[in-house]
């Protein structure tokens, strides 16, 4: 090989394909989070109750930040719902008191004594591992923020954008990424992190390229021009003068052409994720065939009381209006482990994913909330018919045929005419048979379904590889699920990130899957690669991804089966 060849080789890094599109622009750099802060001189002793007096300040003035941050129209719910969280831990008594009496007992700077204070929070929740041991990363977040206040210094985080450009760090938190706009990040690239990370979901979202877990980022200079193509995951120094923008070429398909059908005229919905009017009135710009997730949780998590049945009314009208004549497929409120609802005032739990979350903080065999659920429904009822839309609704993180069955006659007494469950669990699938008798449609949540197949976090960067969409045992299982649903003709929706890839939803059609709902920025691609293969296409793609050993192999053979159709 000779140099110049080595050199090229050497200029392309690559990692995981996150948000497909390609983008080339000046790098910029996001700086590693804040150092430690320094450990003295002592404070005066009379002075210590002053000083331990500003950090209740400066941790409300973060909470309030990040509160703001998930409050903003559009912003992608996941990334929402952890602000949420995380602007509540931000003001966490516990830590707090704890930095307050370093600084009483022992004379410690404020900074410093929030810096120690975290440091045996952190310690404590890596020591209980699984679950516990993954919000470590959120305490160092909300420690670093709350430092920067006290220190009167920026809080890490991404630096104002002059133009276009393509970020580039080691991960990005929610709380980063919550204001950019891609006119001026054109693409995301980061260090660590997987294919449902917090940036990556963003980046579908936002509809911009993304690479993440790349590794080599870290020698791309600040200003050196790249291109970063999301669907290949790679990441290209190119030459100087290079015209900056998003490559359209690369951009694909700009509207779905519906219906859609695969090219021997198997049907397959189309459909979006959204959360409030902008994203409808997005989804229906780009042509989806209607909603298979409204996500209802964001009014609640944010309120201090439970808004009125009114006020939920008239806000899910207002939501679906732009959708008028389709079909919105809602899911009731998922409350609980990193989606707290302080009106609900549930208990501390020692494990939340595995607790009181989703349908089961409102079902009437577990933990029955006084109503919430009932009126939530009936505002959907009303608001639906208001908007003009056909209303669908289900339930989150349902495992058994006896909670689907309970879901279903309050559902139907409220005045829901088309009523089904999310399958989220595995116990969900063992008993399809039982469950799918109860209902009248399920949707898979690919995300969760994962965590939960692998006990995985899927907030987890270092467990990123375990929560890949592509993963067999996954595929096997949502398998098993079309063939039970293809005896009892129960149509089969995918609303996780998994129906984001054009390659993968190839797959999902091969396995019986019937609609297909992901961001509305991601639907034109997969609807233009349906189309372009028949069912018999599908189904031989599927079969290959079944019988790989891991994701990665089910990936590729699933993709030389399509490409030679």
């Amino acid at each position: 090989m000779s140099t110049t060849e080595t050199q090229q080789e050497e200029a392309v890094l690559r990692g995981t394909p996150a948000s497909r599109g390609a983008a080339v622009g000046p790098v910029v750099r996001v700086p590693e989070p804040l150092g430690e802060p320094a450990a003295g001189p002592a404070i005066p002793a009379e002075r210590r109750e002053a000083e331990a007096a500003r950090i209740a300040p400066a941790a409300a003035e973060v909470g309030a930040r990040l509160m703001a941050l998930g409050s903003k129209p559009g912003l992608d719910p996941d990334v929402a719902n952890v602000l949420f969280a995380t602007s509540m831990m931000a003001e966490d008594p516990a830590l707090l008191d704890a930095a307050g009496a370093h600084v009483r007992d022992h004379g410690t700077p404020p900074a410093r004594a929030v810096y120690e204070a975290a440091a045996g929070f952190v310690a404590a929740l890596q020591a209980a591992g699984g679950y516990m041991a993954e919000r470590a990363g959120d305490v160092v977040d909300v420690r670093d923020r709350i430092v920067a206040e006290l220190l009167g210094v920026p809080a890490p985080g991404v630096p104002p954008l002059s133009g276009p450009s393509v970020l580039v760090a080691r991960d990005l938190a929610p709380a980063d990424t919550a204001t950019l706009e891609p006119a001026t990040a054109l693409a995301l690239v980061t260090e660590e992190g997987g294919p449902t990370s917090h940036t990556a979901i963003l980046a579908r979202s936002l509809g911009v390229p993304a690479v993440v877990g790349c590794r080599g980022a870290a020698s791309l200079a600040e200003g050196a021009l790249v291109r970063v193509d999301g669907a290949a995951g790679t990441v290209e120094t190119v030459a100087a003068g290079t015209a900056v923008g998003v490559d359209l070429a690369a951009a694909g398909p700009t509207v779905v052409t519906g219906p859609v059908t695969t090219a021997d005229g198997h049907r397959v919905a189309v459909v979006a994720n959204i959360a409030d009017a902008k994203d409808a009135a997005r989804a229906a710009e780009v042509g989806a065939e209607g909603v298979g997730l409204l996500r209802t949780e964001l009014t609640f998590l944010s309120a201090a009381t439970e808004p009125s049945p009114d006020d939920q009314r008239a806000g899910y009208a207002a939501t679906m209006a732009p959708l008028h004549g389709r079909p919105v497929t809602a899911r009731t409120l998922d409350a609980g482990a990193d989606k707290p609802v302080p009106f609900l005032a549930m208990a501390p739990e020692p494990n939340p994913a595995l607790g009181v979350r989703g349908q089961r903080v409102f079902d009437q065999g577990v933990a029955d909330r006084d109503g919430v659920l009932d009126r939530q429904l009936a505002a959907l009822v009303a608001g639906a018919a208001e908007a003009g839309v056909r209303l669908k609704v289900m339930a989150p993180m349902i495992a058994t045929a006896a909670e689907a069955r309970r879901f279903v006659t309050r559902a139907r007494a409220a005045g829901a005419d088309e009523v089904g469950v999310m399958i989220e669990v595995p116990a969900a699938v063992l008993g399809a048979r039982e469950l799918l008798a109860e209902v009248d449609f399920v949707s898979v949540g690919t995300n969760d379904l994962t965590q939960y197949l692998f006990a995985a976090d899927r907030q987890s960067g270092a467990l990123a590889g375990l929560n890949d969409p592509w993963q067999p045992a996954l595929l096997r299982l949502l398998d098993q699920l079309g063939r039970e649903a293809a005896v009892t003709a129960t149509p089969v929706g995918v609303c996780g990130e998994a129906a984001a890839d054009p390659d993968l939803a190839v797959v999902l059609v091969g396995l019986g899957v019937t609609s297909l709902s992901a961001s509305p920025a991601a639907l034109p691609a997969v609807a233009a690669r349906i189309a372009a293969l028949d069912l018999d296409t599908c189904r031989r793609a599927a079969s290959a991804a079944l019988a790989a050993p891991d994701a990665e192999g089910a990936r590729a053979t699933a993709r030389e089966v399509a490409a030679a159709g």
